[in-house]
């Protein structure tokens, strides 16, 4: 199985918990939540839609929303990716173990996390802001 994931979903990968935008958009993340965790996954990281973008309601042409709400996304993105050093494929099990061992304290994810408005559902960030 491959996945193809931007980079702030690894992040939202952790601490999702049933929350979504519609039905569509829960189930899909719920299928790859589930194939991340298999030890034969790979995952490419991207900057653009991946994956789980695909059953977002607010992906238009290719972008989430609107050009203004898309760049913060890519900014996002690229925050994970810098702090992956580059990383772009590898194996499912420890990209999200790396993910674990860098993203380990709510200063380390704040200019990812700090605006999400999931913030107060996701598991990932609480636990983050539980750990001060």
């Amino acid at each position: 199985m491959k996945l193809k994931l931007r980079g702030h979903h690894l992040l939202c990968l952790k601490g999702f918990q049933g929350y979504g935008y519609d039905e569509s958009f829960v189930e899909n993340m719920i299928l790859i939540n589930s194939e991340r965790k298999l030890p034969q996954t790979t995952v490419s990281i991207c900057e653009c839609a991946d994956d789980i973008c695909s059953s977002c309601p607010n992906l238009v042409d290719g972008i989430c929303e609107d050009k203004t709400q898309n760049e913060r996304i890519l900014s996002m993105d690229r925050e994970v990716l810098k702090k992956l050093n580059g990383t772009k494929e590898c194996n499912s099990i420890e990209l999200f173990e790396k993910i674990d061992e860098i993203f380990s304290t709510k200063e380390s994810v704040s200019k990812i996390c700090f605006d999400c408005k999931w913030s107060e559902k996701c598991l990932f960030y609480q636990k983050l802001s539980n750990n001060r």
